[in-house]
């Protein structure tokens, strides 16, 4: 089975060259090699969590060249868990694409589908920082593309905001990598826990700036408050089903900070001491508040959804500034939860103002849509699940990180945080759905008289094409993938349990450090002690799990 941990990586790149290289000009042959090569690649992610629930963390060295010299992917409950999150999204968002024609809008959206879900993949399974850096650039690339794609003048000047933001992040990331490779001489994960560990006070100077830029560059990943400018306009504006793969891409910076400092500066080395409660754990206070005021003052559906984003990272991320076992156990629940919310929510966005006419996703009354009790079904569903009401996953995981917060001595804050951004949220979220389908039927009844179509379609009078009905047949196909990823947050729900204690032994496994670090730096005749890499932190992990 190791050979398979390469399989999330190479796959969708071999299939991306492929698409380009063949098929560039079927759009059918594309449309069932990505779809086929995603069902793969989500029966590929299915067996690597599997192997990884029981503990193992399974190593592949690329070229068969040892740790810290070589490339090595690593495969532990962390990794797999997001690959598979990732590929449980991947195939519904290409469903909704291909049904709503959204691939056909423009060129080479298949390759670069696949390019993106390799830059993913890869992110999470890499064992070095510098593989990390650039399989962000590969993200970086392949989102532009996909983000201009169908075009458009507001498209490309968000695209090119989005790029520049990113820019900026990955010179920061670059600096960050240069300064801990001059300090320590590697840039393996594995590696990098053994000889920061050994660095004396006196001389971990530079690596304390290297651990500030990596912090700051994936804040601008997670678009955490001031650094969040770039994301409204770029979600907002980006075709449906790419904004939808982009909620998997906010997780990416959550990920690198979940990862390099549970692994790399662990909080009992004192290099990060004061920094995630004295201004991670603020931030990501003001960024929920931030983001859910957005909710309420956006005019358009897709910005909403947009702003909700923010606040949805801000609420993931005051769970990992806490920074204890219970925490991560909790954010990793929410991001799970998140990520299937935002998409769907995404998807309903492009439904809503493709059935609105002219009208489109401003929050103005307008006649009915055409199917609109099942669309405005399914938008109660998604903006429950994103607002955090009871009875689905939203609600859980606001919960799980209020319980979490109780060890925190800004807990009074980040209870009063979590509950006024969810208040602000409803009020939101419940605004938009009564402009978009409860005053709907109020727009219809002041309108004049009119005789139906042969079909039972209402006809139209003259003046009133700024109230065009819908299409007369609504396509089942984005539904379907709509109604899959709603379907996951209800199965997130009933099964919150086993779930919970899966983030759970996640946040345990990640406290632990000590069989990562053996895994990875172990070679033909010589085992690393596990004992030589416990640390206070790892020990306490285990006992509260």
């Amino acid at each position: 089975m190791d050979h398979w941990i390469v399989a999330p990586v190479v796959l969708p790149a071999m299939l991306a060259a492929f698409l380009v290289l063949s098929s560039r000009f079927h759009l059918r042959l594309q449309r069932v090699i990505s779809v086929a090569g995603s069902a793969a690649m989500l029966a590929i992610a299915l067996g690597l969590f599997w192997q990884a629930a029981d503990g193992t963390i399974t190593l592949y060295q690329l070229g068969s060249w040892p740790a810290p010299f070589g490339i090595v992917l690593v495969a532990d409950r962390l990794s797999t868990l997001m690959v598979l999150v990732t590929m449980l999204m991947a195939p519904l968002v290409l469903l909704y694409a291909i049904g709503s024609n959204w691939d056909a809008r423009g060129q080479h959206f298949h390759p670069l589908f696949q390019f993106q879900l390799m830059g993913i993949a890869g992110a999470f399974l890499t064992g070095d920082v510098f593989n990390l850096f650039v399989f962000f650039e590969v993200l970086l690339i392949a989102s532009y593309g996909l983000m201009i794609h169908g075009g458009g003048a507001e498209r490309l000047r968000a695209g090119t905001q989005y790029v520049l933001y990113n820019l900026l992040g990955s010179t920061l990331f670059l600096f960050a990598l240069g300064t801990i490779y001059a300090q320590t001489g590697t840039l393996n994960m594995a590696d990098l826990a053994v000889r920061v560990g050994a660095l004396t006070q006196e001389g971990n100077g530079g690596i304390r700036v290297a651990a500030v830029l990596l912090l700051l560059v994936f804040a601008i990943k997670a678009a955490l408050l001031p650094l969040h400018f770039w994301l409204p306009a770029s979600y907002a504006l980006a075709p449906a089903p790419v904004a939808a793969l982009f909620a998997i891409m906010t997780k990416v910076g959550a990920y690198g900070i979940i990862r390099v400092y549970t692994l790399v500066f662990p909080p009992e080395l004192g290099i990060m001491q004061g920094l995630f409660g004295t201004w991670l754990l603020p931030a990501a206070l003001l960024t929920l508040l931030v983001g859910m005021i957005g909710v309420l003052g956006a005019r358009r559906i897709d910005r909403l959804v947009a702003f909700s984003v923010i606040g949805s990272m801000g609420m993931l991320l005051s769970a990992v500034a806490v920074f204890t076992p219970t925490g991560i156990a909790a954010a990793l629940y929410y991001a799970v939860h998140s990520t299937f919310a935002t998409a769907a929510l995404f998807l309903l966005v492009d439904v809503i103002e493709s059935r609105r006419g002219g009208i489109g996703g401003r929050l103005e009354r307008a006649a009915p849509m055409a199917g609109g009790a099942l669309v405005a079904g399914m938008f109660f569903v998604a903006a429950i699940g994103m607002t955090g009401l009871p009875p689905l996953s939203g609600y859980v995981g606001k919960l799980l990180i209020m319980t979490a917060a109780t060890t925190s001595p800004l807990v009074w804050w980040v209870w009063g945080a979590v509950l006024v951004g969810s208040l602000i949220a409803v009020v939101g979220f419940s605004r938009a759905g009564s402009q978009i389908f409860w005053k709907a039927h109020e727009a219809a009844a002041e309108l004049p008289e009119r005789s139906a179509d042969p079909d039972g379609n209402p006809g139209l009078e003259d003046g009133e094409h700024n109230l065009p009905p819908g299409p007369r047949q609504v396509a089942a196909l984005p539904l379907v993938a709509i109604g899959g990823l709603l379907a996951l947050l209800i199965v997130m729900t009933v099964a919150a349990g086993p779930l919970h204690r899966v983030m759970r032994d996640t946040a345990a496994q990640l406290f632990d450090p000590g069989p990562y670090i053996t895994t990875v730096l172990q070679t033909p005749g010589k085992k690393i002690d596990k004992s030589t890499h416990d640390t206070p932190a790892a020990s306490d992990a285990g006992e509260a799990h």
